[in-house]
């Protein structure tokens, strides 16, 4: 397994942008894509604040027949693999198919056509269902859109581990050319689930923040930090071997050199409290990039805003990086995007690598009086400009699913 794997290309859809430049540019200003829903009616509801993707027109991506036979999670994994897939350079006339893979996954799928169909169930009868729900539903039709559209017959595979899911997605794709699967494998995470269902289901488990402050609705580490704020919007990087990429005369942004995947075996929603399985997770992921705590420059913390989160995590990384812990840079990206569930992931390995291109690490956005149990540095105030020769993300998803990825500067 001595196959390295490089990044080549990526894409985002993001609420603060609606493709990598854009994202990165707004990173770069602090911008917080936090705003009252305009998805749906919330006179009824609770939570009125949510990270939704603006502007995004999926005709500039597809023709409109396509567009209308996919859900926006779909439509959003299909513009940013589009994305991914042109900055990549990749000449899929000039590949063979079946060595292209695919690796996208989504938390949920699409709670907006299960809405709509439960709806027409109860007022026109079983009749009067789409033909098309299952397959508009289904969480795997991100994945099985982005290979139709692009003509990628590899490994296609949709991991769905809650918020983790982004990050097990590209971690997975990375094992698959590592073991020689495939050469290329489109990956990341994607979502759209501000939704009413949704709204209500994670307001009801009091997971989401109620205030109608934009700027103190999503404060990771902070003492007034009161739960998260949905986002939406999908993160897909192409991945491939070196001696691919090489060969072909790409553009290389960065290696993928560590993945860690653990469980807790402890609760349905809550990490396990003296964070063991999220530092396993990144213990491993050190393990199999062969670095040491002390060469970690950056961790970009799942950082959720919630209370449980981030103390817990803020305890994995102690375990974790030992004395490290208190020096290393770390940092959550949801500050400014809220939680994007299934494309977290895919958004936040984009932020470790372009941090790592720009030597630029962004600030918590909104962070002012770390919370109790939250002291280390999560890069408070203004961004910092550094060397990020090695970054980490961490992903901590519902049912104790953990996942880390070390990303490192490319060197020849």
């Amino acid at each position: 397994m001595n196959t390295r794997v490089v990044v080549t290309g990526m894409g985002a859809i993001t609420p603060i942008g609606n493709s990598v430049e854009a994202f990165w540019t707004a990173v770069k200003s602090n911008t917080v894509g936090i705003a009252p829903i305009t998805h749906f009616d919330t006179a009824d509801f609770k939570c009125k604040l949510a990270a939704e993707v603006k502007d995004f027109d999926p005709k500039q991506y597809m023709d409109p027949k396509t567009a209308r036979r996919m859900e926006p999670f779909c439509q959003f994994a299909v513009a940013a693999a589009k994305e991914a897939l042109e900055t990549s350079g990749i000449d899929m006339e000039k590949e063979d198919p079946f060595r292209v893979g695919v690796s996208v996954g989504s938390g949920i799928g699409s709670l907006q056509a299960l809405e709509r169909n439960e709806k027409r169930l109860l007022e026109k009868g079983p009749g009067r269902v789409e033909p098309l729900l299952v397959p508009l539903m289904i969480s795997n039709m991100a994945a099985g859109n982005v290979s139709i559209q692009f003509g990628l017959k590899g490994k296609c595979i949709n991991v769905v581990t809650a918020c983790a899911t982004g990050t097990h997605s590209i971690g997975e794709a990375f094992r698959s050319i590592q073991h020689g699967e495939a050469d290329v494998m489109v990956a990341g995470g994607t979502e759209a689930s501000i939704t009413p269902i949704g709204v209500a289901g994670f307001t009801s488990l009091t997971a989401l923040n109620t205030t109608d402050d934009v700027k103190k609705a999503s404060i990771p580490f902070d003492q007034d930090r009161n739960g998260f704020v949905m986002g939406e919007g999908a993160g897909i990087v192409v991945l491939e071997s070196l001696e691919h990429a090489q060969a072909r005369g790409a553009k290389i942004l960065a290696e993928v050199v560590g993945y860690g995947a653990t469980c807790d075996a402890y609760h349905i929603t809550s990490p396990a409290e003296d964070g063991s399985g999220a530092a396993k997770a990144m213990e491993f992921a050190m393990k199999d990039a062969g670095i040491t705590p002390e060469q970690l420059d950056y961790v970009n913390a799942h950082g959720t805003s919630t209370h449980h989160n981030d103390l817990f995590e803020t305890k994995a990384i102690k375990l974790a990086l030992g004395d490290h812990a208190n020096k290393v840079k770390i940092n959550s990206t949801k500050s400014m995007i809220g939680h994007l569930l299934g494309a977290a992931g895919g958004v936040e390995f984009i932020t470790c690598v372009k941090s790592i291109e720009d030597g630029y690490v962004h600030p918590t956005v909104g962070l002012e009086n770390p919370g109790e149990g939250c002291d280390l540095d999560y890069t408070m105030h203004e961004g910092v400009s550094m060397d990020v020769n090695y970054a980490i993300s961490n992903s901590l998803g519902f049912g104790g699913h953990n996942a880390s990825l070390i990303v490192k500067k490319f060197t020849a």
